[in-house]
């Protein structure tokens, strides 16, 4: 495999490679950047096989670091040694510069890639972190962002369950009304004007509905907009937990962090969901970033273990079919 220097001949070739890098790996919560600004900076190696251009690497000097902007291959190219090829012309480049050290960023869904380059001997140095604008002026402003969130009881007894919180709502939070939601896939959704925001009231609250009623609760809730968390009882007591950013509120021993992962064997055991599709759903990661919007995530969960109507607010619930408002006093 021959590699050498890119020239304006390749451009149209670099940016089909760049968009095929993009279409295999971007996973950032906002628009991929144009191709063609990007391989016209800095400087570019490409590598040849049988006379066709079948990857490209991109280096520039970053930080006083030698840094690798870019490295692909076609899928059909990989494992004959051109990434390798293609890294020692940077590195060799960098050395020549006086450069000691190089650096590089990895998607984080891009496992495959991050053990490649830890055996290559790089290791974690920092961490890039990723928030939106409004969100960040709105906490810079002192905003408190709102949690929002239900709670489904596993039965079709709707009757029970609008008895159940009328008498246990007053309870728990002070609140003016509630809407008990008609039975769906054999589950009846609660909701509160209070305890929906108040992901400590809401998990009070399915736990006192799991024991009067003596069978399965889940709370579901989008916590500051950002994390969703699950909350399993069985017969009042907690089963489950999950929480997709399981250290999102601070650090946590190893054991505890674990604990926030969920159980797909349990849950399924539960709800009667297929546990692998509750494995593959209810995914965690290091940050909200590198996750699906929360919103559509406790959807995607809900209907997973065959509940609707989860990140609905009181108003929406009410409006549901067979939805029962409950005023308390």
């Amino acid at each position: 495999m021959n590699v050498r220097e890119a020239t304006d001949a390749d451009l149209p070739v670099l940016e089909e490679l760049v968009d095929a890098y993009l279409d295999e790996h971007w996973a950032r919560p906002y628009p991929p950047p144009p191709a063609a600004p990007y391989v016209r900076e800095g400087r570019i190696v490409v590598a040849e096989s049988d006379g066709r251009i079948v990857g490209m690497a991109k280096s520039e000097l970053r930080d006083g670091l030698g840094h690798v902007s870019f490295v692909y291959l076609r899928p059909e190219a990989r494992g004959q040694g051109g990434g390798k090829e293609l890294l020692r012309d940077l590195a060799s480049h960098f050395r020549e510069q006086g450069l000691d050290h190089v650096s590089l960023n990895v998607e984080l869904p891009n496992d495959e890639a991050l053990a490649y380059w830890r055996r290559l001997g790089f290791t974690d140095y920092r961490r890039s972190l990723l928030t939106e604008l409004d969100l960040l002026d709105k906490r810079l402003a002192g905003g408190a962002v709102a949690s929002k969130g239900s709670v489904h009881v596993q039965t079709d007894d709707q009757s029970a369950v609008e008895k159940a919180v009328a008498r246990w709502v007053p309870r728990v939070v002070r609140s003016r009304k509630s809407v008990v939601t008609a039975p769906q896939n054999g589950w009846i959704g609660v909701y509160d004007e209070v305890a929906d925001a108040q992901p400590e009231h809401l998990r009070k609250l399915a736990s006192e509905l799991s024991y009067v009623t003596g069978g399965v609760v889940i709370a579901l809730s989008v916590e500051q907009g950002e994390v969703v968390r699950l909350v399993a009882f069985d017969r009042g007591r907690m089963a489950d937990e999950y929480l997709s950013v399981p250290e999102y509120y601070g650090p946590l021993p190893p054991g505890d962090a674990v604990a926030l992962r969920a159980n797909p064997t349990l849950l399924g055991r539960l709800t009667g969901a297929n546990p692998s599709a509750i494995r593959s759903t209810a995914k965690t990661a290091d940050s909200p970033s590198e996750l699906p919007p929360a919103e559509d995530l406790v959807v995607q969960l809900a209907e997973t273990l065959g509940i609707t109507g989860a990140g609905l607010g009181i108003d929406e619930a009410v409006a549901l079919e067979g939805a029962v408002a409950v005023e308390h006093n």
